[in-house]
């Protein structure tokens, strides 16, 4: 068995004239891929990020590597009314929105006994308020022009049980419980909303706020005997975002090797 990834997929152009807005954006991550996939597949991006110098290099580093510098957008998706200038900005930029990836989370490791009130707040905040409240300002526009696609960002850890993540995982939990119902909210409206639910994305960030020993024991749990790169993760949000997905709504699919 390889432990290799695979070779980097060719753009098939999946989002040929769409407009998108993906939060959490900079840096090394699962939203970075999101936005460079989405631009290699021919839609026209914003990305927004809490932080304004890696949001910059970001956006330098897509527009070096697919011909296209994204607007983008500083936003804390903790407080509303950043949340609303960067929708308002990503209008005015990009005319109107196609899809929307809610990216933005915030994870950690800390036993129940242990969570401050301000740690188990701040990771529900991040996560899900924050999903919820992009998913606010953007699905009104969304359901006046009758169609677009909403891609929350998830985990297994929504599922299944690993001690030090309790609240991380009730976050990611809500995000599922809340992707379902805003679907059935939104369909009349031509408006679709999936989750993607991923295992183990590895990049360098992640390292960083992982106990010693942690990645290398949940790498050994998955099938492929490796973690995946995140561009695999931004491959399926990419799909749910296309039409190719035109008859998915509230689901999770998750992008895991862990022999589910």
């Amino acid at each position: 068995m390889s432990k290799t990834a695979p070779p980097y997929p060719q753009a098939k152009n999946l989002l040929a004239g769409k407009t998108v807005l993906v939060t959490a954006a900079a840096g090394t991550g699962i939203g970075f891929w999101a936005a460079r996939r989405a631009a290699e597949e021919g839609a026209t991006v914003m990305i927004s990020d809490i932080h304004e110098r890696r949001l910059a290099e970001a956006a330098e580093q897509i527009e070096k590597l697919t011909g296209q510098r994204p607007a983008t957008a500083l936003c804390d998706v903790t407080r509303e009314a950043e949340v609303r200038s960067a929708v308002e900005g990503a209008l005015a930029a990009l005319g109107h929105l196609d899809v929307l990836i809610n990216n933005a989370g915030l994870g950690g490791f800390g036993h129940v006994v242990d969570l401050t009130d301000e740690q188990w707040g701040k990771v529900l905040d991040v996560t899900l308020n924050g999903t919820f409240r992009m998913t606010r300002a953007v699905l009104p526009h969304m359901m006046e022009r009758g169609g677009g696609a909403i891609v929350n960002n998830a985990s297994v850890l929504g599922w299944r049980a690993q001690p030090g993540q309790a609240h991380y995982a009730a976050a990611k939990a809500g995000v599922m419980a809340f992707t379902r119902c805003v679907a059935m909210e939104a369909a009349e409206s031509g408006v679709r909303v999936n989750a993607v639910a991923p295992s183990l994305a590895m990049h360098e960030f992640l390292s960083k706020v992982t106990p010693d020993g942690l990645l290398e024991e949940l790498t050994a749990r998955e099938a492929f005997g490796r973690a995946a790169e995140p561009f695999e993760v931004a491959n399926v949000m990419i799909f749910l975002a296309s039409d190719y997905a035109s008859y998915l709504t509230g689901e999770i699919l998750s992008v895991s090797s862990q022999r589910a």
